[in-house]
């Protein structure tokens, strides 16, 4: 999976993560650290890494001179930090999410720019997506409203700022993914504000009995396992996006919230119903991956089964990181 060509394109590089502490950012380090670079972490989460070799620095991306000073001298950034949270907290805390989403994607990527960093990778998100059933990058033109309405917006500015870039400085090598729904080791398990998977297992282990599950778990989702959406952003920085705007990173697959409910079952017996009096969301939501596969030759692999094993697991070992996450929503 890691071939040698990566290993000489990274070699001795100097590298930014953004959100290195998070769901993607701590396994992107780890794909990082095979290839010898020199990695520099920046996060606002009171985490400890047990990543070695690895310069960690605390800070704020809404702080533009902050942005200015970690990006000086990067040949490369992954700009991966963000925030996770329900759809009820979007509803409910719209300007906590847009606001410093707003400001740090504005300061990273210009900051990036004024430094001459070579290559980027920005995370976008598949709510940045106008609604559908099925995601295309072809399909979007940008016209209509994004499904994650606060959040979705923020994360569009952020590629229409890239697009900006290309067009007046010729800027190619800035480029754009959307990832799907990410879940894996280090998400956010906080249970007032946790998406779907994290909240599910939060609860299992809490011994919710039975477990309420919103809908009637007909609706479907692109579940994408963390490890591998990092290595998508990897295969990302050296190939690029060719002439999509931007690309899909997920699974490929609908897995229907009944499935999961199921497959969580086979790793822990619980009790369950489903609440069909609460909406279970839009019936189906799954991303193409064709384009990535051409472009970049992404190909997921861990099945659901166990991604959410070594979730599941993780949690388990480590129930009280998620306190100390920066929680945007106090």
């Amino acid at each position: 999976m890691i071939s040698k060509k990566f290993k000489k394109f990274f070699k001795n590089k100097k590298i930014l993560v953004t959100g290195g502490t998070g769901l993607i950012g701590r396994e992107l380090v780890k794909y990082l650290q095979i290839f010898e670079c020199n990695i520099t972490v920046v996060s606002i989460d009171k985490i400890k890494s047990k990543i070695k070799k690895v310069n960690y620095i605390y800070g704020d991306l809404t702080n533009f001179n902050f942005c200015k000073k970690i990006t000086k001298n990067m040949d490369y950034v992954f700009h991966v930090a963000g925030i996770k949270g329900s759809i009820d907290v979007t509803i409910q805390k719209p300007a906590s999410f847009f606001v410093p989403l707003l400001m740090m994607n504005t300061n990273l990527l210009e900051a990036s720019r004024l430094n001459n960093v070579k290559r980027l990778v920005y995370t976008s998100s598949i709510g940045a997506y106008s609604p559908s059933s099925v995601f295309k990058e072809k399909n979007d033109n940008f016209l209509g409203d994004p499904m994650d309405h606060y959040p979705g917006w923020a994360k569009r500015m952020a590629e229409m700022q890239i697009h900006a870039y290309k067009k007046q400085y010729n800027i190619k090598n800035f480029f754009i993914v959307r990832p799907c729904n990410v879940y894996g080791p280090g998400d956010n398990f906080d249970p007032k504000n946790a998406m779907v998977i994290p909240s599910l297992i939060f609860k299992i282990l809490r011994g919710d009995n039975p477990l309420k599950v919103w809908g009637d778990g007909s609706a479907k989702r692109d579940f994408a396992f963390s490890r591998d959406v990092a290595f998508g952003l990897v295969q990302t920085l050296y190939y690029g996006t060719g002439k999509n705007k931007f690309l899909n990173i997920g699974s490929g697959k609908a897995v229907s919230i009944k499935k999961l409910v199921k497959t969580l079952y086979k790793i822990k017996k619980f009790q369950y119903i489903f609440d069909k009096k609460k909406s279970g969301g839009y019936p189906l939501r799954v991303m193409s991956i064709t384009e990535a596969k051409k472009t970049i030759k992404y190909t997921p692999r861990t099945s659901l089964y166990n991604g959410l094993k070594e979730t599941f697991d993780w949690f388990n070992s480590n129930k009280l990181e998620y306190k100390k996450r920066h929680n945007y929503f106090k």
